[in-house]
């Protein structure tokens, strides 16, 4: 993951994904995301250009294929802690200062479970296929 910041190539490239993810970001946020199509697909190409930022290195099917593995796991994962944190935060009630940060907690989480999580399955399923048939090429050659 982190491979993507030692080289100037590849750190060069992650920030210009990077910068182009906020921009997308503040766009969504913009247009709004509730019921707008046009909002929800500038999310969707934020968080895409949030994950190329740090998977654009990656080079074989192996390493496409664990970031489908965490990718899948993740969603379960993040799914299953949005409804822990929105039943504790139920309650805990309206009153308190944990309710705030238990809700803030049960968004981000679904944000990461629905934005995030099938962004890395659809780049690792992507990844892996181009990579492979490249490596099969280079096997046969």
């Amino acid at each position: 993951m982190f491979k993507s910041f030692l080289s100037i190539r590849n750190m060069i490239v992650s920030l210009i994904l990077l910068v182009a993810c906020c921009i997308l970001g503040f766009a969504a946020s913009a247009v709004g995301i509730d019921d707008n199509p046009s909002g929800i697909a500038l999310a969707f190409l934020s968080t895409i250009a949030l994950v190329l930022a740090f998977v654009h290195p990656l080079r074989t099917s192996k390493q496409f294929r664990y970031l489908i593995y965490a990718s899948g796991i993740g969603l379960i994962i993040f799914a299953v802690l949005h409804n822990v944190f929105e039943g504790i935060a139920s309650k805990v009630g309206e009153a308190n200062l944990s309710y705030g940060l238990l809700q803030g907690a049960g968004v981000a989480f679904f944000f990461i479970a629905i934005l995030v999580c099938p962004i890395g399955l659809l780049v690792g399923a992507i990844g892996a296929a181009i990579t492979s048939s490249r490596e099969g090429r280079s096997k046969k050659m």
